[in-house]
């Protein structure tokens, strides 16, 4: 199921790579939900490791593994945050920078499995209607603001848009989608 992830991941430098999982992580914040950290770190020990006696003696070494483990932490659990200034909400990622600013009256984001390094929209309210915008410091509109309603789903594609008593399916790029006789009827 990772394979476009880990593809993209094979065509980018250390650096590049690190950022990539970090948001990756950040996207689908389920990843790690209830990850055991002792498993990780004994598994990243056993990687790094070349000999048996070296691994025991890292692993007994308390100090050792606190400080790798907020390594680990620092480097790849970044994330962004939606925040209010006055009165309006926007995001900014782990740094500060600003990836939606503070223009709208509801923001949600999705956090869905994603298996490549595709930015997902954001859910947002202006002048009392729902759009999609795209998290990019720009405000880049997928779904125009003209809908009363947008619901998140659990697959593709992952957006309900709804006007009245029309539901439209939204894929991640803005493609609107005919909703199946299945979905319609419940």
């Amino acid at each position: 199921m990772m394979e476009k992830f880990e593809a993209s991941l094979s065509k980018l430098s250390i650096p590049q790579r690190e950022e990539a999982i970090a948001n990756y992580i950040d996207r689908n914040r389920k990843a790690i939900s209830g990850l055991d950290w002792k498993m990780v770190i004994m598994r990243a020990a056993a990687n790094y490791c070349d000999t048996y006696s070296y691994w025991h003696s890292m692993i007994n070494n308390p100090r050792r593994i606190v400080a790798y483990l907020q390594r680990i932490k620092k480097k790849y659990i970044r994330f962004h945050e939606i925040f209010e200034q006055n009165g309006k909400f926007g995001i900014r990622n782990h740094e500060g920078k600003i990836l939606v600013h503070p223009l709208y009256d509801f923001l949600r984001t999705p956090y869905v499995y994603i298996d490549d390094l595709c930015l997902m929209p954001v859910i947002a309210e202006k002048n009392k209607k729902m759009g999609l915008i795209l998290p990019d410091g720009k405000d880049t509109v997928i779904a125009e603001f003209i809908y009363d309603d947008m619901q998140l789903r659990s697959e593709p594609p992952y957006f309900e848009g709804i006007i009245g008593r029309k539901h439209v399916l939204i894929d991640r790029y803005g493609t609107k989608h005919a909703k199946a006789k299945e979905d319609k009827e419940s």
